[in-house]
């Protein structure tokens, strides 16, 4: 595991693809190849909470700033709110914007 709270894929394994919806019923894809920690706020220094599979999507219902993370889709500073309390950066799901998609987080 990375300090960026992610491990790397093994050997290829049929995986159920877990979402998490919001209100949108937008959902984003985590990058390929990695189960991605899931924390109570917005940086590293946070509790995980649980961890989303492989090929997970995720819903964003709000987005903040938070600790720097660098990861497959670039370093950004933006969160995404999957769930109340839940977390997980935006470098490591694929939404296709390097700013806002989501309402930000209050």
């Amino acid at each position: 595991m990375d300090t960026n709270g992610m491990t790397a894929a093994g050997p290829a394994v049929a995986t159920a693809v877990t979402t998490v919806t919001a209100a949108s019923g937008t959902r984003y894809p985590v990058a390929p190849g990695h189960r991605l920690n899931v924390r109570s706020g917005p940086g590293t220094q946070y509790p995980v909470v649980r961890s989303l599979p492989l090929g997970a999507t995720v819903a964003i219902s709000c987005q903040k700033y938070g600790e720097w993370v660098t990861g497959p889709y670039g370093t950004t500073r933006v969160w995404d709110a999957v769930a109340p309390g839940e977390y997980v950066s935006d470098s490591y799901v694929r939404t296709g914007s390097d700013g806002f998609v989501a309402p930000r987080c209050a």
